[in-house]
């Protein structure tokens, strides 16, 4: 078992502003989650937290152990919250609050170093050329035996407390360990362990997340012999038009809504109201098209639409292939990633009494997920 200490007092100054107040998608903020990593960790028996002075209560609403004010450097900072911990803890985690994604495999391996071989560090190879100099470039390093450190670094308390309070400067644990002739081991990092630093750093933790809308519509016949019936954007001949303000293509409209699904926008009702003429009898290509657009300002990238269009009459026939194409051009997803099915009610409800044509439909979108709301 550890004990961690979350480092949590530094002024943000590269950063602008108190990025620790920082919003996650879970709904806390940065400082919190990188709290949590290390209190739900089942090798953790404690959590203190060092954070500004005069900042003690914005903390205590945590479960932590103890929350104290830092020093004026991160090795005060870091002294001052060892120095806490528990007298008889054998390995103390310092881990800074400023990097939130460190899992639980991380922290463990940390753990067991430093238990075993007293002090652990976990660390990233350097891949870009590294270089020394000012204005000019005085001479390049050789990449050979250079990593990067991270954070939670761990070491017995008491070498700890010693290494700490003999070292003049030190950016970290480790530095301060091996200046005091501590033997520090080296452990894998994991790149998702960023930390943020400065604005830049929060584009580096973007990821994707995948999204499903769901649309369906459901329109009845029209009285009206002369209009034409329209099923994803193909016009079936022979058969009755469906009653609608505009052109009363449900597929289309299952299509545009599940769209608008994925990126929380609504319906085409909300968007094109059946009460403004300008929409009457309107071509439903404009709505998907324009359904496509708001998705794609949200960043999100069309994957796949999956459509069952429920009907006793008329039968689709090669008008699915039709359908597919004509999705794929509009929206711009390839048609092998457009499905479209077919199913009657057997007999059962208004659609299969043959009063009219219901169309379901499943999109499938792409979309950056920033870590951070700023």
């Amino acid at each position: 078992m550890a004990f961690a200490v979350l480092l949590a007092a530094g002024n943000s100054s590269r950063f602008g502003s108190d990025k620790l107040r920082l919003m996650m998608p879970e709904g806390m903020p940065l400082w919190r989650k990188s709290f949590d990593a290390l209190r739900t960790h089942r090798l953790v028996s404690g959590v203190g937290v060092v954070c500004p002075k005069g900042g003690e209560s914005d903390f205590r609403s945590s479960d932590a152990d103890f929350v104290i004010a830092g020093g004026e450097t991160r090795k005060e900072s870091s002294l001052l919250g060892v120095a806490a911990t528990p007298t008889d803890t054998d390995v103390v985690l310092v881990h800074d609050a400023a990097r939130p994604f460190a899992d639980a495999a991380l922290i463990e391996r940390v753990i067991r170093s430093a238990t075993e071989n007293g002090a652990a560090v976990p660390v990233l190879p350097v891949h870009d050329t590294v270089g020394r100099g000012g204005e000019w470039v005085e001479e390049s390093l050789d990449r050979e035996g250079l990593f990067r450190t991270q954070t939670p670094q761990g070491a017995r308390r008491e070498w700890l407390l010693d290494a700490l309070s003999k070292a003049a400067h030190a950016t970290d644990e480790a530095s301060a360990l091996k200046a005091a002739g501590y033997p520090v081991k080296v452990e894998a990092g994991s790149e998702e362990n960023i930390k943020v630093t400065v604005r830049s750093d929060i584009r580096e933790t973007r990821s994707v997340i995948t999204v499903t809308g769901f649309g369906y519509d459901i329109h009845r016949f029209s009285d009206d012999p002369a209009r034409p019936l329209l099923l994803g954007g193909v016009h079936f001949p022979g058969s009755m038009g469906l009653e609608g303000h505009s052109d009363a293509d449900v597929v289309l409209h299952a299509v545009a809504d599940a769209l608008l699904g994925t990126c929380g926008l609504g319906d085409i009702g909300q968007l094109y109201p059946d009460t403004d003429p300008a929409w009457h009898n309107a071509d439903s290509l404009v709505f998907l098209r324009e359904a496509a657009r708001l998705v794609s300002s949200k960043g999100g990238t069309l994957a796949a639409i999956d459509i069952t269009v429920l009907a006793e009459t008329p039968k689709l026939g090669e008008g699915r292939e039709q359908i597919r194409a004509i999705l794929s051009k509009e929206v711009g997803v390839a048609q092998s990633n457009i499905n479209v099915k077919a199913t009657t009610m057997e007999g059962l409800g208004a659609i299969g009494r043959g009063e009219g044509i219901a169309a379901m439909a499943v999109a499938t979108v792409i979309r950056p997920l920033s870590h951070f709301e700023v």
